[in-house]
């Protein structure tokens, strides 16, 4: 059982934005009821929004002992279809309109079915497998990330931790319940008793905020994208009495943004936390404590407790020297079991031992704290010039903040995407001018928009599909 809801009884679990509200002991009940239907330990399909149907299926599975693969309800017909085939789940939890051309209904809740499949118990699962997420910006590829009750118990713990987390918080969610960033914004407020906020609209919409104010939200989460939705939404400006504290992962930050949010939160009395994570270490491996943010603008921070970090370099040796690049390594209890990408996999024990190679790419300042400088695989050789595509990014970002842009290319030739086709010559030159590489090294690309997955994440690989 992964929370204790018998602690908090009476106190309010979830209200969405229709005013439909669970105690933690409804919530507890419902759980109950839906896991007998499921019939036990099984692999269910849980096909994802930010309202209470899916709600209830997350938290009753995994609190049931039942294994739920999270899915975005939108994802794309052919996709689910090969997923449904590789893993063969016993059920598919789903909306109500929904179809499973070979399932039957076995119950229905809040606006969702339970949907028994031909497959049965036949996929094995083993013992300690709790969950299963895609990985990030996976749209076609069946690699599953395979996180234990372990994996999410030492998460969840740290981050309650660190981040001070109290019954009487209300965090409204801002990101998808697929999504491990915004699964751990449940896992971890339920841990405490909060009243967890559920909305599917997005910050761009007025009854996001309209919810927000009634329901005094003291709370949320955001990807980078995110965050310069807001900027151009003049958020800063906006009246909210009630907000307490904004975390951002995801991807990092420009530097502008970064210390936008910390001054404004130093001078309304608020707390900005910028985090770091992946999906392969359940959700989070470091932060940057609030009264800190100003003074280490750029930085993740520094490990979550439970945790360490280390860097290591094109050899495999530990650095001990501050301001060295190396490779981000990570050692906790929150790194999980390994990838799954057959039914097959589902019942392999732990592949890491504890230890995850991020493929990020970072410095550790002489104080202990760590910035991400790119990763591994985001490099390119110019002319001889090793080139950060995500420096590179970060750079054209804050010189055109009104332009959606992104980098990829191959060596030789790096590829400016934009939104804002008329910028393009001008990103291009100031790129130029910025790394003292002649223009001819760069190539631009107009598009009516920059591919992103749910969570607001570029999608580069969608990119490369762009003759450069």
């Amino acid at each position: 059982m992964m929370w204790r809801f018998d602690h908090f009884q009476d106190r309010v679990a979830v209200e969405d934005e229709f005013g439909a509200q669970l105690t933690y002991s409804q919530l507890r009940d419902e759980g109950r009821m839906l896991c007998q239907h499921a019939d036990g330990r099984c692999l269910v399909f849980c096909l994802c929004r930010n309202v209470l149907g899916s709600f209830v299926g997350y938290v009753s599975f995994l609190n049931g002992g039942v294994v739920p693969t999270m899915l975005s309800a939108d994802m794309d017909a052919e996709l689910f279809g090969a997923l449904y085939r590789t893993y063969q789940p016993k059920y598919v939890w789903a909306p109500k309109e929904f179809e499973l051309e070979d399932g039957c209904c076995r119950y229905e809740r809040f606006g969702y079915r339970l949907l028994q499949t031909p497959f049965g118990d036949e996929t094995r699962l083993a013992p300690d497998l709790a969950l299963l997420l895609t990985t990030s910006g996976s749209t076609g590829s069946p690699k599953l990330v395979r996180q234990s009750y372990r994996n999410i118990r030492a998460n969840t713990d740290s981050i309650v931790e660190y981040l001070h987390l109290l019954a009487d918080d209300r965090p409204i969610t801002t990101l998808p319940m697929q999504y491990t960033y915004g699964l751990s914004i449940l896992n971890t407020h339920l841990d405490v008793g909060a009243r967890i906020l559920l909305t599917d609209k997005g910050i761009a919409q007025k009854e996001f905020w309209t919810f927000f104010k009634a329901h005094a939200a003291t709370g949320f989460g955001g990807v980078p994208y995110t965050y310069e939705m807001l900027s151009r939404m003049r958020f800063t400006r906006m009246d909210l009495p009630s907000l307490r504290v904004m975390t951002q992962a995801g991807g990092k930050l420009t530097p502008e943004l970064h210390k936008k949010y910390a001054q404004w939160c130093a001078d309304t009395g608020r707390e900005f936390i910028v985090m770091y994570g992946q999906c392969e270490a359940t959700a989070r491996m470091a932060y940057l404590p609030w009264n800190r943010s100003l003074e280490k603008i750029g930085s993740m921070g520094v490990a979550i407790p439970g945790g360490s970090l280390e860097l290591i370099d094109d050899n495999g040796n530990v650095i001990t020297a501050p301001d060295v690049v190396g490779e981000l390594r990570y050692r906790g209890d929150n790194v999980t079991l390994g990838y799954a990408e057959k039914a097959a996999d589902l019942a392999r024990r732990d592949d890491r031992g504890g230890m995850l190679d991020t493929g990020d790419m970072a410095v550790r300042d002489a104080d202990g704290f760590f910035t991400i400088v790119g990763r591994k695989k985001r490099f390119l050789k110019i002319f001889g010039n090793r080139v950060n595509l995500d420096e590179v990014e970060r750079l054209l970002k804050a010189a055109f903040p009104a332009a959606e842009c992104a980098c990829g290319g191959q060596d030789d030739l790096l590829v400016i995407f934009s939104t804002d086709g008329e910028s393009l010559p001008a990103m291009r030159d100031y790129l130029a001018e910025k790394t003292s590489l002649n223009a001819s090294a760069f190539h631009t690309v107009a598009l009516d928009a920059i591919p992103k997955n749910d969570a607001g994440k570029t999608l580069y690989k969608e990119l490369d599909k762009y003759d450069a």
